[in-house]
């Protein structure tokens, strides 16, 4: 168990997953969650705390500390950014977006796509410094931080099927759901599936068997993990094309299982530049080397050409008999 738990990890993955976790956090507090924000005017009546935050003993959001963790947010994504200080930033970033989803999950509505994102942030400060494209530094911390990742996503798939039978019963795979989802969010590709019910029935019995047996993934070797990985990508964008839901922090966390070790963006990015400008010299320094050779050229022999020389060529002679 151990072995597996604490598997060594490539740093370059860690090193790009914190990349992806850096630039999604912005466009989550000011486009996919800006209504979290919204928040800071909500009456404090109407805040009932998760049982995580009842047993932390949370404050009740105020226009004030709404409003400072956004802002506290947005600035640790710009420190972050710099890749200093990935342990200390990477905690404090993780105690802020724990705050700003309690925020958001505390009035009501419980999302389930970001349970996997946060287990991410909290795991990527347990490990050190990485860079881009380290594929032979392991490190069991790494393994460690992308293993309990990969169990949260698993986790969401698996427990979202048990949660189906719970509030729908076996009956579930059978009922209407798919057909709500069409009629209310539907796009113009699906929405043939209402004259054909059974399209949309064959639908849910394939999702709750997608969600059930998600869990082989995490023991199967590598190069079936990352083709059952490419499978739930395409899941994920068929949903959003049929009925336009995304669920772009899990997609985040779901990348533990890509070889991101192998992307080097920034050794491609000086392999183009050296290329481009070493074009241009390589061309002048084949005109220079065939100028300034020393060795001397044989005459070609050209169907028609006469011999050049003073006595025979007339304006040759001429040049030189009579000049200017």
């Amino acid at each position: 168990m151990s072995r597996w738990f604490f598997a060594p990890g490539p740093l370059g993955r860690v090193a790009a997953l914190r990349t992806l976790a850096d630039l999604f956090r912005p466009i989550d507090v000011l486009y996919t969650t800006r209504w979290i924000l919204a928040h800071k005017d909500v009456p404090g009546e109407l805040y009932r705390p998760l049982f995580v935050g009842r047993l932390l003993h949370l404050p009740t959001p105020t226009h004030t500390l709404v409003v400072g963790v956004c802002i506290a947010l947005l600035i640790t994504a710009i420190l972050a950014a710099f890749n200093r200080w990935p342990r200390a930033l990477g905690a404090i970033i993780f105690v802020l977006y724990f705050e700003w989803m309690i925020i958001a999950q505390s009035y009501g509505k419980v999302d389930h796509d970001r349970f996997a994102y946060l287990v991410l942030l909290a795991a990527l400060p347990t490990i050190g410094a990485a860079r881009w494209g380290d594929e032979k530094t392991l490190s069991e911390r790494a393994g460690w931080a992308m293993k309990v990742t990969q169990i949260a996503v698993i986790c969401t798939y698996f427990l979202a099927s048990l949660a189906k039978f719970r509030f729908g019963g076996a009956g579930w795979v059978n009922s209407a759901v798919m057909t709500r989802a069409v009629v209310r969010r539907g796009t113009d590709l699906v929405d043939f599936t209402l004259e054909h019910s059974w399209i949309l029935i064959a639908m849910q019995w394939f999702i709750v068997a997608f969600e059930l047996g998600s869990p082989i993934v995490l023991f199967v070797k590598a190069r079936w993990q990352y083709a059952f990985t490419v499978c739930f990508y395409a899941f994920h964008l068929m949903v959003y094309l049929s009925v336009r839901i995304i669920f772009l922090p899990h997609l985040i966390a779901l990348a533990t299982f890509l070889p991101l070790e192998k992307v080097r963006p920034i050794v491609w990015a000086k392999a183009g530049v050296r290329r481009l400008t070493s074009r241009p010299l390589r061309v002048a320094d084949s005109l220079g080397h065939g100028a300034s050779s020393g060795a001397a050229r044989k005459p070609v022999s050209v169907s028609g050409d006469q011999p050049i020389d003073g006595r025979s060529d007339p304006g040759h002679g001429r040049s030189e008999q009579q000049p200017a």
